[in-house]
């Protein structure tokens, strides 16, 4: 994939470069910083995650699977005390909600990796070492028709350093 990268001294001149690259339609943009800032999150304005929804659906998972476990054992072998119910919901809340909360964690945990694509077997692309001692990187990607525009906006905004990467 081909890209711009940009290297940044200071989180200001950042968050008006990615501004500007947002507002001529790039949109693959990457931002690698030394800390997390929200200032650099409120830029890229990224989607809302995913991993919301593996965590609704294994704690579903894990909620029905806690009922029905119990429930099934005891109608399987029951033991009726007393003319009581022999599956009655109440008692088995508590595995329910234990296993809701189990599934739901590690469901939460895979769809973390899954869609973070972890482990990842080949190097960022852009990346620089000076971003994680203190420089901020901004990456877009562009084709060789808008490579220009986009090392020119970057400049113009204070880059330390420019150059195209694939």
């Amino acid at each position: 994939m081909q890209g711009v990268i940009a290297a940044f001294a200071e989180l200001d001149s950042t968050v008006h470069a990615i501004e500007d690259l947002r507002k001529q339609n790039f949109r693959d943009i990457s931002v690698f910083s030394p800390v997390p800032r929200h200032e650099l999150e409120e830029a890229i304005a990224a989607p809302e995650s995913k991993v919301r929804r593996f965590t609704l659906i294994g704690g579903l998972l894990g909620l029905t699977f806690g009922y029905w476990i119990p429930i099934w054992i005891s109608d399987y072998w029951p033991l009726v005390v007393g003319g009581k119910a022999v599956a009655s919901w109440i008692p088995y809340t508590i595995i329910g909600f234990e296993l809701m909360v189990l599934i739901g964690s590690l469901s939460t945990v895979f769809g973390m990796f899954a869609l973070s694509r972890i482990p990842r077997l080949t190097m960022t692309v852009g990346y620089d070492p000076r971003f994680s001692h203190g420089d901020f990187g901004v990456w877009v990607a562009a084709g060789p028709d808008r490579a220009p525009e986009a090392s020119e906006l970057l400049r113009r905004h204070g880059a330390l350093e420019v150059r195209n990467e694939r």
